[in-house]
């Protein structure tokens, strides 16, 4: 089994206030499908840019929102456990379906020392 990063870049996720209920219920609906199936990690949405730090390496903060060379920050993110990359990608395609967006995948590295 694997670990993958399932994730949307913010301000893609658009849709009309009016689909806001249907919308996160269609989310809640595919995470509580994750969780029932074992596959389920960790995830959540984060909210806008603007309100975290980049700390580069020699400890200078920045506000990402005006960090020069970077245009677009995760919006929100799911953590799965999976035995194969095209059970990562049928996983994106059901939260893109729900969340409205195209969904990024990664697959995180293994630790060798873990």
């Amino acid at each position: 089994m694997s670990k993958y990063l399932i994730s949307f870049d913010e301000g893609t996720m658009v849709f009309p206030m009016a689909e806001l209920d249907a919308v996160s219920e269609a989310t809640h609906a595919v995470l509580r499908e994750a969780k029932a199936a074992g596959v389920w990690v960790f995830g959540g949405g984060l909210p806008e840019a603007a309100g975290g730090a980049v700390v580069d390496v020699d400890g200078t903060v920045h506000d990402p929102a005006v960090r020069p060379g970077k245009e677009t920050f995760i919006g929100g993110f799911c953590i799965l456990d999976l035995p194969t990359r095209d059970e990562a990608l049928r996983w994106a395609a059901k939260f893109a379906v729900a969340c409205r967006c195209a969904q990024e995948v990664r697959v995180f590295l293994d630790d060798p020392e873990s």
